[in-house]
């Protein structure tokens, strides 16, 4: 229990937690505003680093944060043609572009007269130098016909060869049969880099690090190098085993590779900067503790958990065989999502390849043990208490610090946002709220000892909008829930795309609304990767699996939610369909008609998941489970230029293409 004194000091308190960020009171679902406690208050406080040992040290923590605030950051973003705020005496300056051109201005009652072209600028004003970042008005979009694409789970895809889950070869073949079909994108899982080999940590959005790939998708062949081993798998991913067969099987090309490929990777690693190495550096440590039982770096020996120290140096000179293994399947990934992108391209589509941002990391991972600075520690991040969570969610992962983004001129982010958009067309950012705040849990608290910490949601919107400018890559803000205030404004500004998803698209009256009702600015979709198939909730799928799990609602039995859901299906059917009602058994008609209603949308972009392409009634992943459900494990039956020539899914690709949809 925290200090009975810190508690005391009510008013201090309340206020160094404001000028932190952390929202005392916040509203639930159903609109009602809850407080948080002073205990918890302090706890996240003390987990930011801020000294709370008594009402002297409150106070004194508090002027050093409204100072903090008060400085000139590193970094100061601003918009393409308008006055900047600029803390600096009146008086001249110098402007120098990144083409290296130099352009002299004015700073007059505290503002720097507008710069007309997006990009970073180094600013001299008394040899004081400091950063601009100039943001665009908003983020690409595609031009030509409406686009419209499917999204697919990397590892459940087929190549000609047997292999344990599919990779960046498979992927590449897939862009090539999804760009013949009509497709103008692939929406893919995250391919952030999980821990090399290890079978136990394979969700896609708990990475290592959101900076480098998850270097199990690589594939040789696509490079030129023999091509993996074919090791067939079970028809659902057994992670623990296929992980360390992949891994091996890349290891014995790694050791087959002639010292020309090997100058070749070295130098193009190098390339790449110390941030890189350092992060190969980490997955060698990984490899070398995890069999005493580390998981993760808080678990190594603690000369080693800094990575400037002399011991990491010299384990790296000791182990740089190991070292340059993890920089040959960094290096292997990153040309294979290359290669790919560059397939969808060829191929004729116009976007391509839309990345996923997951919304943190692994606490025990690279990026926490990399830049600890712009890390948040002894927090976690989830979501609040509601009526359907009463515990809330703990999702057991981090993410950025909002004063260590400033502190460090938002380099972590602006690196991680171009590295999501090196290799493709279209970014979908988790969790987008996030942006704007995050509802962060101390160590070994539940969800409801949290609170809402704010970040410069401004600031990181203006900072993609530019590197989406740079890339010519559109994004899509994953905007499902309860948006925080302002959130939707920004976000339309900046002509981010909002998820417009079938099954939360409804009325006052719990109707589905139709296909004219969905906004412009959005993406619409019949589901996501974490609800069920069109197939899967009209046959009450997804009804078998929550009464299975013990996850129907309290008090509910599988006989009453199957009379809900059979009103549901009058209220969907009334919207997107015509004539009698199929059965709950007579999926086909239902998958074809949600199908043709996202099609047919205003919405910027339609996506509708291979599941909803094959009629599959199971989904990827469901959500708030570990065990009893195979999430990321399901695979495709067949490669996808056989699944896409049969019957049902032709016609509904051509729905999807037909001139009542997107680009007609």
């Amino acid at each position: 229990m925290l200090a009975k004194s810190m508690v005391e000091q009510a008013s201090p308190l309340h206020d160094l937690a404001a000028a932190a960020g952390i929202s005392r009171t916040w509203r639930d679902v159903d609109g009602l505003t809850q407080t948080v406690t002073d205990e918890a208050l302090c706890a996240i406080l003390t987990a930011l680093g801020h000294d709370l040992g008594s009402a002297g040290k409150i106070t004194a923590s508090l002027k050093e944060v409204r100072a903090d605030h008060a400085g000139l950051p590193p970094l100061i973003v601003a918009d393409v043609g308008k006055v900047i705020p600029l803390n600096l005496p009146d008086g001249p300056v110098s402007v120098t572009g990144e083409d290296g051109r130099t352009f002299g201005s004015q700073v007059s009652g505290a503002l720097l007269p507008p710069i007309m072209h997006p990009g970073y600028y180094d600013l001299e004003a008394k040899g004081q130098t400091l950063r601009l970042a100039i943001a665009p008005p908003h983020c690409p979009l595609s031009t030509g016909p409406r686009p419209w694409g499917t999204s697919l789970q990397i590892p459940s895809l087929r190549g000609p060869e047997p292999s344990t889950f599919g990779h960046f070869g498979d992927l590449a073949e897939a862009a090539t049969a999804l760009a013949r079909a009509g497709a103008s994108a692939i929406a893919i899982n995250p391919v952030h880099a999980l821990f090399p080999g290890v079978g136990e940590d394979f969700s896609p959005y708990s990475p290592s690090s959101r900076l480098f790939l998850n270097t199990a998708m690589g594939d040789p062949a696509l490079v030129g190098l023999p091509p993996l081993a074919g090791v067939d798998g079970p028809q659902l991913i057994d992670w623990p085993t296929a992980l360390p067969i992949r891994l091996a099987a890349l290891r014995a090309v790694f050791d087959a590779l002639d010292a020309s490929w090997r100058a070749r990777i070295a130098q193009e690693t190098a390339a790449e900067g110390a941030a890189l190495r350092r992060h190969a550096v980490f997955d060698a440590l990984d490899r070398q503790f995890r069999p005493t039982g580390a998981k993760g770096w808080p678990d190594w020996p603690t000369a080693y958990r800094d990575p400037h120290a002399p011991e990491v140096a010299r384990f790296a000179q000791d182990q740089a065989e190991e070292v340059d293994f993890h920089l040959f399947l960094q290096w292997l990934a990153a040309r294979g999502l290359e290669a790919a992108q560059a397939r969808a391209k060829a191929g004729g589509m116009s976007i391509g390849l839309i990345g996923d941002l997951a919304v943190g990391v692994t606490p025990g991972g690279s990026d926490t043990w990399a830049m600890p600075e712009a890390m948040l520690r002894g927090l976690t991040i989830g979501a609040p208490p509601d009526p359907l969570g009463p515990l809330g969610q703990n999702w057991s992962i981090t993410s950025f610090s909002p004063d260590g983004l400033r502190a460090t001129g938002y380099a972590p982010w602006i690196a991680m946002v171009r590295s999501a958009m090196r290799a493709s067309g279209g970014l979908r950012i988790d969790h987008a709220f996030g942006l704007a705040r995050l509802w962060v849990i101390p160590d070994g608290g539940t969800s409801a000892d949290g609170a809402y910490l704010d970040f410069p949601f401004e600031d990181l919107v203006r900072l993609a909008t530019l590197e989406a400018h740079r890339a010519n890559c559109l994004i899509i803000a994953e905007d499902l829930g309860t948006s925080p205030h302002g959130f939707t404004q920004v976000i339309s500004e900046s002509q981010m795309l909002g998820m417009r998803v079938l099954w939360f698209e409804r009325a006052q009256d719990h109707g589905f609304i139709g296909a004219q009702d969905y906004p412009a600015n959005a993406v619409a979709m019949t589901g996501t990767h974490d609800t069920q198939t069109v197939a899967g909730w009209w046959s009450g799928r997804d009804l078998d699996w929550a009464d299975e799990l013990g996850r129907l609602p309290e008090g509910l039995t599988r006989a009453q939610a199957e009379d809900i859901r059979a009103w549901d299906r009058g209220l969907l059917w009334s919207t997107i369909g015509a004539g009698d009602r199929p059965a709950p058994e007579q999926t086909a008609p239902v998958v074809d008609a949600a199908i043709a209603h996202v099609a047919a949308t205003p919405a910027a972009l339609a996506i509708v998941p291979i599941e909803d392409l094959l009629g599959d009634v199971e989904q990827p992943n469901l959500p708030g489970t570990t065990t009893g459900h195979p999430n990321w494990q399901r695979r495709l039956e067949a490669p996808l230029d056989t699944i896409l020539a049969a019957p049902d899914v032709r016609r509904r690709l051509d729905i999807l293409g037909s001139e009542n949809g997107p680009g007609g």
